[in-house]
């Protein structure tokens, strides 16, 4: 039994080391993120992300009056291949910009950019 209780004990001390290296990797990667994403971006204000936001918006608007527009053609013929490639390429451009904003998103959470407005000029992240 006390074998059984050693190996546990070397168990629990191996996760917990794995444990602290993971968080030693994960302060270096946010480090290393805020570093390289604030030389490109500095700070953002709510006013800019809000703009972005609303730039995704109108691509989705696009993308879905595209896609009605297919849908409602009254002779029932099927779309020609320059409607198709229009529909395909303004979800494309949606698409991109939806994954963009997220990735904003994840940088703003994980405070790789600053949000000016945030606390009275505070920093994300700090």
């Amino acid at each position: 039994m006390a074998e059984a209780d050693t190996h546990k004990g070397d168990d629990y001390a191996h996760f917990m080391e794995q444990k602290r290296f993971l968080a030693h990797i994960e302060q270096g990667l946010r480090v290393a993120n805020r570093q390289i994403i604030h030389e490109r971006i500095e700070a953002l204000s709510t006013d800019a992300i809000l703009a972005f936001a609303v730039s995704v918006g109108r691509l989705r608007a696009r993308y879905l009056k595209a896609a009605f527009e297919l849908a409602i053609n009254e002779q029932g013929d099927p779309p020609d291949r320059a409607q198709i490639d229009e529909l395909r390429t303004r979800r494309e451009m949606y698409e991109e910009a939806r994954a963009a904003f997220e990735a904003l998103r994840e940088a703003i959470e994980k405070g790789y950019i600053d949000i000016d407005s945030l606390g009275g000029n505070a920093k994300a992240g700090k």
